[in-house]
């Protein structure tokens, strides 16, 4: 007898169904599975076999084959365990055969406790796509499958829960759908930087244009503490963007299972050490990488000249297209990376070029060659290159309470809500995603500013690339002064955020 019970698996972030077909035949003993199975999927025998044992039920003494069908899909994970677990079980007659459109998914603990699995969230919505109703996951999870819509969820503590809720004897109750409830977990404020102007306004522009910042400066100057405030100002996520890095950072296993959707734009600030897999994403089971857990939200480098070479080129293309496509010997994989790239770094090695201090010892060679580190191309991707100079005496000791974040977030939701409206249906969400088309249409200039993008795309040497970029944060300016076109002044203020020439010392 054959006995074929739904799952799901998970392809990268995506989520597609899976069938394991039990099968129960005369012979000698066994328990095989087949369907590209990885390890974790292999153990799972012996994980059913002792839940099965434990839960009371008898384990049918027969030649056992698992299909995991599709058969030519690698399958990987311990997902696997509560559906092989219900389809020998219904095979041997231990349990009615489940309703057509009911799928399970989850771990076997030797007790028959089920525990939590990760990429939860995207397994539902793929289970919602193919048209299952009812999906049984661990009870860890259950919240999580929620979010999915469409689909009634049990959470299952045990296998015997399990078991009685399908011989009809004590019904399990559905999970209620999991609403967010608001975080109130103080963010880092802007009231906490005292003086930096100049970066502050730099950091407002980047929240309401989404655009790329790099922040230049000495030790001590506060270029870390800035981009740390950079997720206060930013605007709040939609549901759709929430689902979509919930389910990024589902499949990386880093969600709390009391507060599965992320309602905050994610901030990730890995080490230079970092390689240029953890960033991209890849491995044994194609997981993403940094630049994807930031997605909809903030990837901070600091000390960017210390990543190496390979790390910072591989950001080349996901900052133009979005997204990310990686490539293995497993297989290839696109994975969704629109972030917004914060960068800081030191002038120099010792770190203390143009500092008032002159304790600066590189000469200008060793200056060059710090610099050398970070390429044209993806210094031209940046938007903003921002001089954060040596704090005073006389900032740190003021007794006004700087601007607070709230009220700069303020100005950013109503720069945000004008670019709403502009590219309402167009899929792009802020001006630092415009296409050429667009830039042409919104970002218009006359003849004053004309010839003022001139003179400095010559003076400059800018690329077609930087002509547009200033464009784009020419016309952020333009949103936060709620003007319809841009002005002359708008486009000096864009210009004048390229200057990198400290760097240049």
């Amino acid at each position: 007898m054959v006995v074929t019970i739904r799952s799901l698996g998970l392809n990268g972030i995506a989520g597609y169904e899976v069938k394991a077909e039990c099968f129960l035949s005369g012979g000698l003993p066994a328990f095989d599975v087949v369907g590209l199975p990885d390890a974790a999927v292999r153990e799972a025998r012996e994980r059913v076999r002792a839940a099965v044992k434990n839960c009371g039920a008898r384990f049918p003494v027969s030649r056992i084959t698992v299909n995991l069908a599709p058969a030519g899909q690698k399958k990987a994970g311990t997902l696997y365990d509560l559906p092989i677990f219900v389809g020998i079980l219904a095979a041997a007659g231990e349990l009615p055969p489940p309703p057509e459109h009911a799928a399970f998914l989850g771990e076997l603990s030797l007790t028959g406790a089920l525990r939590g699995v990760s990429g939860v969230l995207p397994m539902a919505l793929a289970a919602r796509e193919a048209g299952i109703q009812t999906l049984f996951v661990p009870a860890e999870n259950a919240a999580e499958a929620t979010l999915a819509g469409g689909l009634t969820v049990y959470g299952v503590p045990d296998v015997a829960a399990l078991a009685a809720h399908l011989k009809g004897e004590t019904p399990l109750s559905p999970t209620p759908v999991w609403q967010p409830e608001e975080d109130w977990t103080p963010l880092p404020d802007l009231r906490d930087v005292m003086g930096q102007e100049n970066g502050k306004r730099a950091l407002e522009i980047a929240a309401a244009g989404g655009h790329n910042l790099l922040l230049i400066g000495s030790p001590g100057a506060g270029k870390s503490m800035l981009a740390k405030r950079l997720p206060s100002i930013l605007p709040d996520m939609t549901r759709p963007e929430a689902l979509e890095v919930s389910g990024v950072w589902s499949v990386a296993g880093l969600t709390d299972p009391r507060r599965p959707l992320l309602t905050r734009r994610p901030f990730r600030s890995p080490h230079h050490t970092a390689s240029a897999a953890a960033l991209t994403g890849g491995g044994p089971m194609l997981r993403p990488g940094e630049i994807s857990l930031a997605h909809n939200g903030v990837l901070f480098l600091d000390e960017l000249p210390e990543f190496h070479r390979d790390v910072l080129e591989a950001l080349r293309q996901p900052l133009e297209d979005g997204e990310v496509t990686v490539a293995r010997a497993g297989g290839t994989l696109r994975l969704p990376a629109r972030f917004q790239l914060v960068c800081a770094m030191n002038p120099c090695r010792c770190g203390w070029r143009g500092h008032p201090s002159g304790r600066c010892t590189c000469s200008d060679r060793e200056v060059a060659r710090y610099v050398e580190k970070i390429s044209g191309p993806l210094l031209d991707r940046i938007d903003l290159h921002v001089v954060i100079p040596p704090a005073e005496y006389e900032t740190m000791r003021r007794k006004q309470t700087p601007e607070p974040s709230r009220a700069v977030k303020a100005r950013v939701d109503q720069a945000r809500a004008i670019q709403a409206a502009r590219f309402q249906g167009t899929g792009i969400s802020c001006n630092a995603q415009m296409t050429p088309d667009q830039i042409a249409r919104f970002c218009a200039l006359d003849a004053a500013g004309d010839a003022l993008m001139s003179q400095a795309f010559d003076r400059m040497g800018l690329s077609a690339r930087s002509h547009d970029r200033i464009l784009r944060v020419a016309r952020t300016i333009a949103d936060l002064d709620g003007a319809e076109a841009i002005a002359p002044d708008h486009l000096a203020e864009a210009i004048q955020y390229r200057n990198t020439d400290i760097l240049k010392g």
